[in-house]
């Protein structure tokens, strides 16, 4: 069985922890002269050995890193992929050791501004490529990045309106115009902090390189979407995080009523401007929209089997978040991370023994324009 890296370093920690206990030990006791001479010299002897032991496990970690340093160095000639599969995972490993990654994984990775100690045990490093893959691209479980920009800009600043035509009334429009006035020309994203920590076992590090990449990979991006969701569809949002919530007062949208979910769809999205019409969408929960069509059907079975544009005239994304349906042209939302200031560090839940490789990232989410959604509210029964 080969010995890996990061064991040949787990038990060279074990051994110095225990080589400074018995050393600890030896220093109080020496001081006793009531303590035994014969257990005094046990510790001594037990002192030597584990130096011994440290001693011998020091070269041949020092005689591996050698080793894996020539590796390193022969990235040149591997597949490009594979190359920087193999430099994110071993990128992974030496977080997990609180260690600095090399020189050349940084490279591979596309980093270009050196690494460096944020004095919490981990590395403030930005692998450029890694920060992209997880957070700019789509996720499967957050419908709403396949209709709002992503974006990994820093200290962006965004118009509300993207266009403006001499002769054209957009501006003037009563509803645009009153939001413009209450909320300024310009929408300017903030840093509001979130940390994903994915559990990584000692099977998982041990594994493959692609393994450990795409469990990695999976649990962060799944961590992310999750958050993002939480904030976007929020009754009660965090103080300070009011502004990234359809569903806060704080955003203004309208709401419409109707006597039926049906009713308070149709009519919020007939409500909508004709300027926001083109790509709208209906965020829902999947049982609001159940039972929105067996009180359709009235038991004759005919909706079940038809697109929910076909009833509705829009495509439905399905949102357990999204209690109280919300229609609107969602291009007018945009979630926006800043890329350069994110932080991969170790963290140890020491209660239940388990090591994860945290993600600390800055993002913002905002709605551009309230005027281009509407939120349905059924009013049957309130």
């Amino acid at each position: 069985m080969t010995v890996t890296l990061y064991q040949m370093k787990d038990n060279l920690s074990q051994v110095g922890q225990e080589l400074q206990q018995v050393n600890d030990e030896i220093a109080m006791k020496a001081g006793n002269p009531s303590f035994p001479d014969k257990d005094l010299n046990a510790l001594s002897q037990k002192a030597d050995g584990l130096e011994n032991r440290y001693n011998l496990l020091k070269a041949q970690v020092d005689k591996k890193e050698k080793l894996e340093k020539n590796k390193n160095k022969g990235f040149i000639n591997i597949d490009p992929k594979e190359k920087k599969t193999h430099a994110y995972a071993q990128l992974i490993r030496s977080v997990m050791r609180n260690e600095a990654p090399s020189k050349e994984i940084l490279q591979v990775l596309g980093d270009d501004n050196g690494t460096g100690d944020n004095g919490t045990g981990g590395q403030a490093f930005l692998p450029v490529t890694v920060s992209n893959k997880i957070i700019t691209e789509p996720l499967d479980d957050n419908p709403l990045r396949q209709d709002e920009t992503v974006s990994g800009i820093t200290n962006l600043i965004l118009p509300r309106v993207r266009f403006q035509i001499d002769d054209d009334d957009f501006v003037n429009d009563q509803e645009v115009a009153k939001e413009l006035k209450t909320k300024g020309d310009t929408v300017t994203f903030g840093r509001f902090k979130t940390k994903i920590k994915a559990a990584l076992s000692e099977a998982i590090l041990l594994g493959t390189d692609s393994a450990l990449v795409s469990y990695t990979n999976a649990a962060l991006q799944a961590g992310l979407a999750a958050k993002e969701k939480r904030v976007a569809f929020a009754k009660t949002p965090k103080a300070g995080e009011e502004h990234m919530s359809f569903y806060a007062k704080e955003v203004g949208i309208k709401s419409i009523d109707g006597s039926s979910t049906f009713d308070a769809i149709t009519n919020a999205a007939a409500d909508v401007k004709d300027r926001f019409q083109n790509g709208m969408k209906i965020y829902m929960t999947r049982p609001t929209y159940m039972s929105m069509i067996k009180e359709l059907v009235n038991n004759s079975g005919d909706l079940f089997g038809k697109k929910p544009e076909e009833i509705l005239g829009y495509p439905v994304r399905f949102n357990e978040l999204a209690t109280e349906p919300v229609v609107g042209n969602f291009t007018y939302a945009q979630l926006n991370y800043e890329i350069a200031q994110t932080l991969y560090e170790q963290w140890k839940d020491y209660d239940k023994g388990i090591n994860y490789f945290q993600l600390t990232a800055w993002f913002d989410h905002q709605i551009l324009l309230a005027s281009a959604f509407r939120l349905a509210n059924v009013t049957a029964g309130k």
